[in-house]
């Protein structure tokens, strides 16, 4: 695939991949948020399925960029571009089981209202051990294997200046971050959607945006795809 085309394909992927993870977190709101979710999950079913479509877009999207960019990668560190794809499927499996988490806390929410909810005590057992798979997926997805396959991408971006430093460089920043961000989650320092979660998280959201908007426009250094062709040669 022309090196062009795979930057272009990237950065769409890249604004995909977030907007979609965006609205499907807005549109999961029925069945996350609030006391009476078994409730108000059932009789938001088509909202929550369209959040879970919102998401296996997602999942694809983050494959997508991996896949695209692996063959460029391979070029410059083919042991960090193997990885990269690894682990950003990874991430890919780990989104996908909070997916199902959600359509099965879907299925429990039709269920209570079909039944008139006889038992209502084992509804919210089976309920809050869902929502909890959903919780630390959505934190071991987009926090925590996001910041190693950041780091990765962006190691080989500022070690071959496929892209302008100032990226790479923050796309390494925004990395660690999150990563740091995701254990002080995972130790329960603070929530993960709270404002230090957010300030955290702001640095590689920022990188994914201004990667994604650099290869739309200006593509991968040809200089240095070029050095690498030479480098082939000899």
């Amino acid at each position: 695939m022309n090196s062009n085309i795979a930057a272009k394909i990237v950065g769409v992927l890249f604004i995909l991949a977030a907007v979609t993870a965006v609205i499907g977190l807005k549109l999961y709101d029925p069945i996350l948020k609030g006391s009476n979710y078994l409730m108000e999950g059932s009789e938001n079913s088509n909202q929550v399925i369209l959040g879970a479509l919102m998401e296996l877009i997602l999942v694809a999207s983050a494959i997508g960029t991996a896949t695209t960019m692996f063959p460029i990668l391979r070029k410059y560190n083919e042991t960090i571009a193997l990885w990269h794809v690894c682990f950003r499927f990874l991430e890919a499996i780990i989104i996908t089981v909070g997916v199902i988490s959600i359509l099965s806390l879907l299925t429990l929410s039709r269920e209570f209202v079909a039944t008139g909810a006889p038992d209502s005590v084992s509804f919210q057992a089976s309920g809050t051990v869902l929502k909890a798979i959903h919780d630390w997926t959505f934190m071991l997805g987009p926090l925590f294997m996001l910041g190693i396959n950041t780091m990765m991408y962006s190691y080989i971006f500022y070690k071959t200046k496929l892209v302008p430093r100032f990226i790479s460089i923050l796309g390494m920043t925004g990395a660690t971050l999150v990563f740091i961000c995701s254990l002080f989650v995972m130790f329960g320092v603070f929530q993960q959607i709270s404002v230090w979660g957010g300030i955290l998280a702001l640095p590689v959201a920022a990188n994914e945006m201004i990667l994604a908007v650099w290869l739309l426009v200006k593509g991968f250094n040809e200089s240095a795809l070029a050095e690498n062709r030479e480098a082939v040669k000899y």
